[in-house]
């Protein structure tokens, strides 16, 4: 499988004050890492930005970008999506995956049948979700974890995914009977 050529590190968002300074949501285990990377450009690859400083703040970092030097200059730029090259990561330890590696994998179950394609990687606060597209019906929002998807094979293309059982709990005829 070949990776993706560019991956999404950060989004600008809002300006912060009146001398060019723009929250910046880092999508990096580490935030501070956006600064590490050198140049960010945007997807088309049109424009580049670098960090010149940032600090963190609650659930987000205050950056200064090289070049922008006032407030009109940072709302302007408010949305824009900041990607690097995917070989400019570093190598991922045994278990641990970028999410854009993992988008467009096969998802096969243990006996090597189709289920469908993994479409994104969602997390909503309690962990990671893998969404696998099938050739039909709805997605599948699985929990990504070792007992749902025991096997990712980035070489050979695919996940293994072993779909849950019912979920134990009152049957939908107790829920209406009264004790």
């Amino acid at each position: 499988m070949s990776k993706a050529a560019r991956i999404c590190v950060a989004k600008i968002g809002a300006a912060h004050g009146v001398r060019g300074e723009v929250r910046l949501w880092p999508f990096t285990e580490d935030p501070m890492a956006v600064i590490d990377y050198g140049p960010l450009s945007t997807k088309d690859g049109a424009r580049q930005f670098e960090v010149a400083r940032a600090r963190v703040t609650k659930d987000h970092l205050v950056a200064m970008l090289k070049g922008v030097t006032n407030r009109d200059e940072a709302e302007r730029l408010n949305g824009i999506e900041l990607y690097i090259a995917r070989d400019a990561l570093p190598d991922t330890d045994e278990g641990q995956y970028y999410h854009a590696d993992l988008i467009g994998l096969a998802a096969i179950d243990p006996q090597g049948a189709a289920i469908g394609t993994v479409t994104a990687i969602h997390n909503f606060g309690a962990g990671d979700i893998i969404e696998i597209a099938p050739k039909s019906g709805p997605s599948l929002l699985l929990p990504f974890t070792n007992a749902v998807v025991p096997t990712v094979d980035l070489a050979a293309g695919h996940v293994v995914i072993e779909l849950p059982g019912e979920i134990e709990g009152d049957s939908p005829d107790s829920a209406d009977s009264a004790p």
